[in-house]
Order: structure tokens, then sequence, then C-alpha cells
């Protein structure tokens, strides 16, 4: 079955990842992480190095290690994450056909597609890590 907003596995665990470290009193690591969520530490561990290389988490290796947030669950809005694995949101249409090809008055689909972008980017933009 298809689904109509599609966010990909990479960006589901940045958002996730990044919301556990901020609720966090301790360190944690991919494996903690991983046991919380269900997803592969493997694919935890990389998503957190790339957030530790956009500035968003600082990393301590070894047994006792693992990641914490280098700034305040306040000032990280969703929408940075999101852009950090993703890039920007398309706000397109979202409709294969070319506009100027296309053989009808009005879009089929109603602009639906601009709207959810839309509404999907200010959701993002309106939430930090310290409010969900």
């Amino acid at each position: 079955m298809s689904k109509i907003l599609n966010i990909s596995e990479a960006a589901t665990i940045a958002i996730h990842s990044m919301a556990l470290i901020a609720r966090s009193k301790e360190l944690l690591n991919a494996q903690e992480i991983a046991e919380v969520t269900g997803f592969s530490k493997n694919h935890i561990s990389k998503v957190l190095q790339q957030l530790v290389k956009f500035n968003f988490l600082n990393s301590t290796r070894g047994p006792k290690g693992g990641f914490v947030l280098k700034r305040n669950p306040e000032e990280v809005s969703l929408m940075e994450i999101y852009r950090a694995i993703e890039g920007d949101i398309d706000q397109g249409t979202g409709c294969k056909m070319h506009c100027e090809n296309c053989p009808f008055n009005s879009c089929i689909f109603g602009g639906l597609s601009e709207k959810f972008s839309r509404e999907f980017s200010n959701y993002l933009n309106e939430k930090n890590l310290a409010t969900v």
C-alpha cells in the first residue's frame, strides 16, 4: 500500500534520535537508540555521524560514550534536522506532467501536493526538540 506522505527512514531516525537525546539526562549511544526505536544500529550510527558532521551533536567514544546535543533543545527545529538529512522540501505540485504540456485548464490534483508540503514545512518549522 502506498503512502501520501513518505518520510525517509534516515530522516525519521534523525528526528527521533535527536528527540531521544534531547530528553535524556545521560549520553545515549546508537545501540540504546536502536533498542528503543527498532531501527538498525548501523543505520542509526550512520545518521548520527551525519548529525555530528552538521554540528547538531557531540559524540564521545568508548564503552561509556554516546551522543549529546550541541545546542539547547528549544533552539533546534525539526526542520533543521530534516533539511540536514534530506535537503529542502520541494514546494512543487508533485505532478509528473509538465504544466506547459497539461491539457487541462486547472490542475487535476487541485494543488493538494503544494498544500501538503506547505503544511508539513510549517509543522517542522513550528516544532523544536523541546516541544516533541
